[in-house]
């Protein structure tokens, strides 16, 4: 059965963003009265998100917006997901035209400062350069004059501006306001690279090009970006609910609760895991929601781990090891806060 989510035009958005901009109900009340999250989402990155041949959307940036909705929901396909660009992507969340943006956003102090709150990481990456192996090109140092398509509104235009400034390389960006047009024009050969977030150039190379191995990956800086979903400024509580959403699939892993046997967990003698559960009240209440919204994110979407795997890591396309994703007790920088 096809799962119609996608909502295409900027008039629809506006017209069901308006009751909640005309009153001053919290963003909280507004999803509960819609009876939908509105979620904005990238303009389709396999793995991160993008509708699949029946149109149901999958992708872990897709899947913390479905830890959303069964929080305050209850139902995980309560969603709508708006293609945004890199230009609409904010101003559609500062305005209310949607309730959240999880869309491979860097989170950035001139963003933070501006009218959006950050709320917890989901994935973390480094900005990259993808070229044809044929260039014989794997460094930085080595791009010298070369082009590189670009997508506006994007924290990798400043990246190439700095990496170009930092080693005098002369690099000639090729600006598209759209990431379709700008991967188009890269495999079109209109620009000798590519730039984005490592992980979407993984998607592209995996889903767009004719042969993937044609082509190479590296870093653009020795830096790592926290890609982190948004809400807007002045909603405190639904900035919580949104963080400790994304957080109970993070504590689910660190607790080795799954999506699977997380009910034979139910009447654990374990503190902690009664406290993340609901069994021990207290924690939903907090939020404004029902105790065990976190039992119900991870017997629903699972906890990080599976969203990780099956979207990008080793059960998908991509094959992308966890890395900086893992949990810090692995080496990683996924690291649960305390339910309590």
């Amino acid at each position: 059965m096809t799962c119609k989510t996608t909502l295409t035009a900027m008039a629809l958005l506006t017209a069901l963003a308006a009751p909640a901009l005309a009153q001053s109900t919290s963003t909280l009340e507004t999803v509960k009265e819609r009876g939908r999250l509105i979620c904005g989402s990238s303009q389709g990155t396999p793995g991160f998100g993008a509708p699949d041949d029946n149109g149901y959307w999958r992708g872990l940036d897709v899947e913390t917006c479905r830890a959303v909705a069964v929080a305050v929901l209850d139902d995980k396909d309560a969603v709508d997901f708006v293609p945004l660009s890199g230009q609409q992507r904010i101003p559609a969340l500062q305005t209310g035209e949607i309730d959240m943006l999880p869309r491979t956003l860097t989170w950035t102090l001139q963003r933070d400062a501006n009218g959006i709150n950050f709320t917890t990481p989901n994935y973390y990456e480094y900005t990259g350069f993808m070229m044809p192996k044929s260039v014989g090109i794997t460094s930085v140092e080595d791009m010298a004059g070369a082009s590189v398509c670009v997508q506006t509104g994007s924290t990798t235009e400043v990246v190439v501006n700095d990496v170009s400034t930092k080693n005098d390389l002369d690099l000639q960006p090729v600006v598209f306001d759209n990431t379709t047009a700008a991967r188009q024009a890269f495999f079109s050969g209109r620009c000798d690279a590519l730039i984005t977030d490592a992980g979407a150039l993984a998607s592209v190379r995996a889903t767009m090009a004719d042969n993937p191995d044609d082509y190479v990956i590296f870093p653009a800086t020795p830096y790592m970006d926290a890609l982190t979903p948004a809400v807007r400024h002045g909603d405190d509580q639904w900035l919580d609910i949104v963080t400790w959403s994304i957080q109970a699939m993070i504590a689910a892993e660190a607790f080795g609760l799954t999506s699977e046997n997380i009910d034979d967990y139910l009447d654990s003698d374990d503190p902690r895991i009664r406290r993340f559960l609901g069994t021990d009240p207290g924690n939903g209440a907090a939020l404004g929601l029902s105790d065990d919204f976190a039992y119900r994110i991870v017997k629903s979407v699972g906890n990080y781990a599976e969203v990780y795997d099956r979207n990008v890591g080793m059960d998908s396309p991509l094959k992308l090891q966890r890395g900086y994703n893992a949990l810090f007790n692995d080496g990683g920088l996924m690291f649960p806060l305390a339910f309590q």
